[in-house]
């Protein structure tokens, strides 16, 4: 079991303005979001902080995570934002560094906001699918229409010179369907720190979208690898690539979807209820939950809960590069009921694995 939390993602807000048709909370099989309260409430607020505050100072750990997220966190509005950032900050033991930071959409982000987030230094994530197509083919209002416009103009103010302490880049979810490079140079125009793609949620029992014949998202992903990695200085960052390249080379992955799952991440949602990694809840209606609550169980309780990653299949530990991917996300592994089987991605990480692999050795050649 890990020492101490490492990550905690604090639901502010269980509802979003957007309707993206991928959206693993809303339109997925898990349907417990329904039963929270739309905002975290003083009492809860107050006891996260304790929570926090009692951990930090019991394991004293040099730094903590903590991810304001949702639903759409922003819908919280600037008041509530700033009354967590300053109750967990003022609960936390001084020894220990706090890394605040928030995933939006984008729609509400304007000064108020970032004034907030300057003062508690908060690193700001915004979720965009490329260019005004790509994006607006999934990431819609319920009524249908496109969230480029707003996004994009969200970004373009995070982009700014005197805003780019606190930006922490661009998540990108995939379609095939979009041209992969074409993504790609659209999302360099918001000049991110870094690029995160995330694979679409989804499993061998409810299957992410796949055109039938070949390896679309290998294809993909290795399109916009091979542009990245061509560059002659890198502009951004890319997680994914990061990742694997540094599990090729023996290190530590930075994402959980590489190098198996990563310990000490606890998620707390508006009514104050632990819950696992929210991705699980493409598996099953409360797949994700802990039947525990900061009312009164520690984050030490809940850790010692989730902290028990789920055996490998026999055909994920006899694959070659196991230590590179440690099975991908769990919960793309899931099928009837275990998570004991390879990811629903399992030929496509193997292939964008082994070309990356190919591309790093060809490099260590040719430099003698």
């Amino acid at each position: 079991m890990s020492a101490s939390v490492r990550q905690i993602i604090l639901k502010l807000h269980s509802r979003c303005n957007l309707s993206c048709t991928y959206c693993y909370v809303y339109h997925s099989v898990d349907e417990t979001w329904k039963r929270q309260p739309k905002t975290l409430t003083a009492d809860t607020r107050r006891r996260v902080a304790e929570r926090i505050g009692e951990h930090t100072r019991r394991h004293r750990p040099a730094s903590l995570s903590v991810v304001l997220h949702g639903g759409e966190p922003l819908l919280a509005g600037p008041e509530q934002v700033a009354a967590v950032l300053a109750a967990v900050r003022d609960a936390a033991d001084p020894g220990t560094r706090l890394r605040f930071g928030v995933q939006t959409n984008g729609m509400l982000l304007d000064q108020r906001f970032l004034d907030i987030f300057h003062e508690y230094g908060v690193r700001v994530g915004v979720s965009l699918d490329g260019g005004r197509a790509a994006n607006d083919r999934h990431r819609t209002y319920a009524g249908g229409g496109g969230s480029y416009d707003r996004a994009a103009a969200g970004l373009r103010l995070l982009a700014r010179p005197e805003h780019r302490a606190i930006y922490s880049g661009v998540l990108c979810t995939i379609d095939v369907r979009n041209d992969p490079v074409r993504v790609y140079e659209d999302l360099l125009a918001f000049d991110p720190p870094a690029i995160d793609l995330l694979l679409p949620h989804g499993n061998w029992t409810n299957p992410p979208p796949r055109p039938p014949g070949g390896m679309p998202y290998a294809d993909w992903l290795i399109a916009v690898f091979d542009a990245w990695y061509a560059a002659p200085v890198a502009r951004t960052r890319i997680r994914l690539f990061e990742s694997m390249m540094m599990r090729l080379l023996g290190g530590r992955s930075d994402t959980e979807a590489i190098g198996g799952d990563q310990p000490g991440i606890v998620v707390i949602e508006t009514d104050g209820t632990y819950e696992d990694t929210d991705s699980l809840k493409v598996t099953a209606d409360g797949a994700a939950a802990t039947g525990l609550d900061v009312m009164t169980h520690s984050l030490d309780d809940v850790l010692a809960r989730l902290d028990r990653p789920p055996a490998l299949s026999a055909q994920c530990l006899a694959c070659p590069v196991l230590r590179t991917c440690g099975g991908g996300l769990r919960a793309h592994r899931f099928k009837d009921g275990s998570f004991e089987h390879p990811s629903a991605y399992c030929a496509d990480l193997f292939a964008v694995i082994r070309h990356i692999e190919r591309r790093m050795a060809a490099d260590l050649v040719a430099a003698g």
